[in-house]
């Protein structure tokens, strides 16, 4: 399944006919050795995989692209459908198997799959239902690609990102969520739509449990470089606060939105990941709210916990959680949507 034939061993006796298609150049050296060949595999050709998968191509991310799913029909036909599009994309090696050999030597493991979020259930309620999933999942990942970064996505992303990290054995820097990172976009976008602004010049993030218990960071909010409640402050400008509580409770709510809309969420995060993938593996160092090992930061002492804090990413992952200040309120909330996950945890047994 790895690959659909190719046109260049067409010829009389299987000769390849690229070989004879093409004559070297005179005194040259072969290939180097050196070049940088960036591999992406994705886990799961659900509509969240594989509308990651084709923002990836999209956006030229990856030399080589690998795709893992069990529904075997559907996984080649994604990937023929994929394959089709080549020449209207970036040049990309597609390949696809159900067997965990095809990601030897990624970069970057991105898992997607996971039981569907039903219309109106939490996060948190999935979580039984994919840790089973995730034993058969992350150790091979681990076994073919051992230097890899993995990046989940499945929810209850921060639980199932602290259940990866302790099924590969991988250092706490090479295992990230995706966490808040979409919905950071989400408040950025409503404050954006709200005050008629690009949401690019939009600073602002959520952090927390990527889910109910998440923290909007209102005392660090700017807009083109001014910071938002200090401006109105000066300004004595009157503002009610009820209004950033129903505009955070908008975010936390426009999943289950989508959700109940059209079925799934697909489009935003597959925008997003991208974007976690753009900064992973082109060491961009950009400032990212994403799911991290969050114990000794803000007071978070109660245990290893993953959850959204903004992190730069680079080619080593993780490389540092930003020292951004939390009001007082800011902070509790921010540990008390550890002790959430915390909670959740503990029932794992790990």
């Amino acid at each position: 399944m790895q690959k659909s034939p190719s046109a260049s061993s067409l010829g009389p006796g299987g000769l390849d006919l690229a070989q004879a298609f093409f004559k070297p150049i005179q005194n040259c050296d072969p290939p180097s050795s050196t070049k940088r060949h960036t591999k992406i595999s994705v886990i799961g050709v659900g509509n969240v995989g594989m509308a990651i998968a084709q923002t990836i191509l999209t956006q030229d991310l990856a030399d080589e692209l690998a795709l893992v799913d069990a529904k075997s029909d559907k996984l080649r036909g994604e990937m023929l459908d994929l394959q089709h599009a080549a020449a209207f994309l970036p040049r990309t090696k597609i390949n696809a198997s159900i067997d965990y050999s095809v990601t030897a030597g990624s970069d970057l493991c991105i898992v997607t799959a996971g039981a569907r979020q039903n219309p109106g259930e939490s996060r948190l309620n999935l979580l039984q239902r994919n840790v089973a999933l995730f034993s058969n999942i992350i150790p091979p990942l681990a076994k073919y690609s051992p230097d890899s970064i993995l990046l989940i996505v499945s929810n209850p992303v921060d639980v199932l990102t602290y259940v990866s990290w302790k099924l590969s054995g991988f250092p706490s820097n090479r295992v990230i969520g995706s966490g808040t990172n979409l919905d950071s976009s989400r408040f950025r976008f409503l404050i954006a739509d709200h005050l008629d602004v690009n949401a690019q010049d939009v600073q602002a993030f959520i952090v927390g449990e990527h889910g109910d218990s998440s923290v909007a960071l209102w005392s660090s909010i700017s807009i083109g470089g001014v910071p938002v409640l200090s401006f109105l402050k000066n300004q004595q400008i009157a503002y009610e606060k009820q209004t950033l509580e129903n505009i955070h409770k908008a975010v936390v709510e426009s999943a289950y939105e989508v959700i109940s809309l059209k079925g799934y969420t697909s489009w935003a995060i597959g925008y997003s990941v991208a974007n976690l993938a753009r900064s992973l593996l082109r060491d961009q160092r950009k400032i990212h709210p994403v799911s991290v090992l969050a114990k000794g930061f803000y007071g978070i002492d109660g245990g290893e916990v993953f959850l959204s804090l903004p992190a730069q990413l680079g080619r080593g992952g993780v490389l540092g959680v930003t020292n951004i200040h939390l009001t007082d309120e800011e902070v509790q909330r921010l540990r008390k949507s550890a002790e959430t996950i915390l909670e959740v945890q503990s029932q794992l047994g790990l």
